[in-house]
């Protein structure tokens, strides 16, 4: 059909429509012209809408879609499409559909500044590559955490930067077979795993802040990624972590702040010498166990980081798991010792051994009466008068006087 008669067919539908319906979106996409821009005048429009061409689509905040409860409400499958300034909401409820807010099926792709909520999933990127996300505000359906849908899921998705984005009451950011993604400032607050990367290596995870959440981020089988200067606070069930990383290796994790989380670190220990991991410059304050290590062999680089008002700073699934690690150059409130030729390192290692800890430690029913009067003073004459040589835990050669920053 001409464009000229398309355009009058299509504005004769729109014509046609009830009084009280909502004027289909889809419309409007299929008369805008390749490359061109899309400004829909303001007010609500129905879904859902799929734009299998390259094209703008701008709302200038003032057009909402509503996807009326069925499947994803917008979905993009060409190249070189940016989608920006929209109100997304209404989506279905299959999770086996992914059913999302704006599911993307392209590549390089702009998907910025706009607020999904009402939907089970918020943005999906399926075998989509090189797209950017950037500055949306995302929120799933009201209903319990575990069948909430994940706020940002990347699936097959390579080279993808995730950037300033708002996640409220989801489920989990997910992030499977995807590598070489960025992750940069976003924020995500009362949802499950805050982000989980399952054989997605060679990822960067930079300057996020993620509060109130079930986990932190949980690292399997994804090597080679860069966790550095992020906020992870309050993870405080009890099987809560702020990082936990499992048979996955050459990671930096560096300049981090964990706090108030049950654990702050849990990490295995590598299978091979070169597949450490290197902690270095983070805080660990507040939590109930700072860092936990699984596992028999341990090897990884401890240096430079401060342990401020844990409960426990480390420990291990064995004695010698933790001690195996190359601790050196930090900082431990719990240090006794003095620094009479003030060059900032104590004179003695900091070495901590397990006394009457290992009541609460091995037999999990005890932590309630962690800190209470009988087990303090049961650690209190262990230390005095051991009944046995106690076992070292781990032992810093180098432990600051005072914190780096």
């Amino acid at each position: 059909m001409p464009h000229g008669k398309l355009f009058g067919f299509l504005l004769l539908l729109l014509l046609l429509q009830p009084a009280l319906a909502l004027p289909p979106l889809q419309l409007y996409v299929e008369i805008t012209p390749e490359g061109g821009t899309l400004k829909p005048p303001p007010g609500e429009y129905s879904g859902p809408v799929v734009i299998r061409k390259r094209i703008t689509l701008d709302g200038g905040g003032k057009v909402t879609v509503n996807g009326g409860g069925s499947g994803s409400i917008l979905t993009i499958e060409a190249d070189g499409v940016v989608v920006r300034g929209l109100h997304l909401s209404h989506s279905g409820d299959s999770h086996d559909q992914v059913d999302a807010g704006i599911l993307i099926k392209a590549n390089d792709t702009v998907v910025q500044d706009n607020i999904i909520d009402d939907s089970l999933f918020g943005i999906h990127l399926s075998s989509a590559h090189g797209n950017q996300v950037i500055g949306n505000r995302i929120s799933s359906k009201d209903r319990d955490v575990t069948l909430r849908g994940d706020g940002i899921r990347l699936w097959y998705s390579h080279e993808n930067l995730i950037k300033d984005n708002v996640l409220d009451h989801t489920r989990d950011m997910v992030f499977s077979n995807s590598r070489e993604n960025r992750i940069i400032g976003n924020r995500m607050t009362n949802s499950r795993i805050s982000m989980e990367l399952v054989f997605s290596p060679e990822n960067e995870i930079r300057g996020n802040t993620f509060i109130d959440n079930y986990n932190g981020i949980t690292v399997i089988y994804s090597d080679e990624l860069t966790i550095a200067d992020n906020h992870i606070l309050r993870m405080r069930k009890l099987t809560g972590s702020g990082i936990s990383v499992k048979e996955s290796y050459d990671i930096l994790i560096d300049n981090n702040e964990i706090a108030h989380c049950a654990v702050g670190l849990l990490a295995t220990s590598p299978l091979e010498a070169e597949n450490i991991l290197t902690i270095t410059n983070n805080l660990f304050t507040f939590n109930d166990v700072a860092a936990y290590f699984y596992g028999e062999k341990g090897g990884h680089q401890i240096h430079d980081n401060r342990f401020i008002d844990n409960f426990v700073d480390a420990m291990g699934s064995t004695t010698h798991t933790s001690r195996l690690n190359n601790w050196k150059g930090n900082y431990w409130d719990s240090y006794s010792g003095f620094d009479l030729n003030h060059d900032g390192v104590g004179d003695q290692p900091h070495r901590v051994y397990l006394y009457a800890d290992s009541i609460w430690m091995e037999r999990s029913m005890a932590r309630f009466y962690r800190a209470t009067p009988a087990l303090t003073l049961i650690d209190f004459v262990e230390r005095l008068i051991p009944s046995s040589e106690p076992d070292l835990m781990y032992m810093d050669p180098a432990p600051l006087m005072t914190p780096k920053h």
